[in-house]
């Protein structure tokens, strides 16, 4: 395909697959898309560990990592600490939110603590430490979410002749991105799973790219938000972005990492079964609806904390909640929830990795011939 993405990257079709599967990327590379690792809440050696088997795996095609590296976050300039700070009312209201469903609290602080690591990660000397991992391996991409990517990441990019993304939601996100030198913008409409803003992605793609071209620019535009099918990304590369970028599509795919239970919520989930919340890292971020995301918005509950410190405090309870669910406990059942975007909605049946690539070469291709069938001889 002649786009921009595809001379850039050396790939065959324009689609990025976001995934902390590292089988689900292997499974996009040799479909003739992208898999990006996200790898923001692993310890460099784990980080090595999985980059070393997908290197061992992928048979030399190409695929990313995708770290956060946030603009703003609580401590940021301060050295890491020991523990985390979290009060005392929120690590009482997720314990108490768990005892309602009939979840054995016992071990949640414990648990609470050692995802200390994911805060760590975000500071300047944890993400240099991810960073060197990264760039030991073959990776042909490098991205990060939530702001402008930090100058390591940016000098380390022109060094190894990796291209450089960047997540971005607004207008002006973009512009400050293109002034930064980013090569790649992912400009996420608040359709997304994961971290969003609030703009459309059918508005905010137009509105970056001639926001892009105004200032005499020609960075390549990934769409994402909500896109899950090969129909709605031909019709974001007519509103002008060159491929898209894609998360929540894989999530239901044989290869994924999503809890089965999640996985079937998934399948049978409508659009409006999503809801931007902040309860799980303290930024807006997008989910699937579970009274989990819903206890943190009632009346009276505690404010959601600041990144990173909401993590500490929800993750922990959310993956006892994903094992014990797995093993057919009722009320984790009701409470597990995910990341996932509005295209949810459209994602009804289960396919493999591959499998999702190929529906979405032989629908963007449909949907091309249905709008040249509208400009006639």
């Amino acid at each position: 395909m002649q786009s921009p993405i595809c001379a850039l990257l050396g790939i065959e079709f324009p689609l990025l697959a976001f995934s902390h599967c590292r089988d689900v990327v292997v499974a996009v590379s040799k479909a003739g898309g992208m898999g990006v690792f996200g790898a923001a809440a692993l310890p460099p050696e784990r980080l090595e560990e999985e980059l070393a088997w997908i290197d061992a795996h992928i048979g030399g095609k190409p695929y990313g990592v995708d770290l956060i590296v946030p603009n703003s976050f609580a401590g940021k300039g301060e050295a890491s600490t020991a523990g985390p700070a979290i009060p005392d009312a929120h690590r009482d209201f997720a314990a108490g939110l768990l005892a309602r469903h009939g979840i054995d609290t016992a071990g949640l602080d414990e648990a609470m603590a050692a995802r200390q690591s994911f805060g760590d990660n975000m500071h300047a000397d944890g993400a240099a430490q991810l960073l060197e991992v990264a760039f030991r391996h073959p990776i042909r991409l490098i991205a990060n979410a939530l702001g402008v990517p930090p100058p390591l990441m940016l000098d380390l990019g022109k060094r190894h002749n990796v291209p450089v993304a960047a997540l971005v939601g607004t207008r002006d996100h973009a512009l400050s991105q293109v002034r930064a030198g980013v090569d790649i913008l992912v400009v996420a409409g608040g359709e997304a799973g994961g971290h969003c803003g609030e703009v459309a992605t059918m508005v905010l793609v137009p509105e970056v790219a001639a926001a892009v071209a105004a200032v005499g620019a020609n960075t390549p535009i990934l769409a994402a938000g909500g896109i899950v099918t090969g129909r709605q990304m031909a019709a974001a590369m007519a509103m002008g972005a060159h491929g898209a970028w894609c998360g929540s599509v894989w999530l239901t795919t044989a290869e994924a990492e999503t809890n089965p239970v999640v996985k079937d919520k998934m399948l049978a989930a409508s659009a409006r079964d999503t809801v931007r919340s902040k309860s799980r890292t303290g930024k807006p971020s997008r989910q699937l609806r579970s009274p989990w995301t819903d206890a943190w918005e009632v009346e009276g509950a505690p404010r959601p904390l600041p990144m990173p410190l909401q993590s500490l405090v929800a993750e922990p309870a959310l993956r006892k909640v994903d094992k014990l669910s797995e093993g057919g406990h009722e009320g984790a059942k009701q409470l597990a929830t995910y990341w996932v975007g509005q295209g949810v909605g459209l994602m009804n049946e289960a396919m493999s990795a591959g499998q999702v690539v190929q529906a979405f070469k032989e629908d963007w291709v449909a949907a091309c011939e249905r709008l040249n069938a509208f400009i006639g001889d």
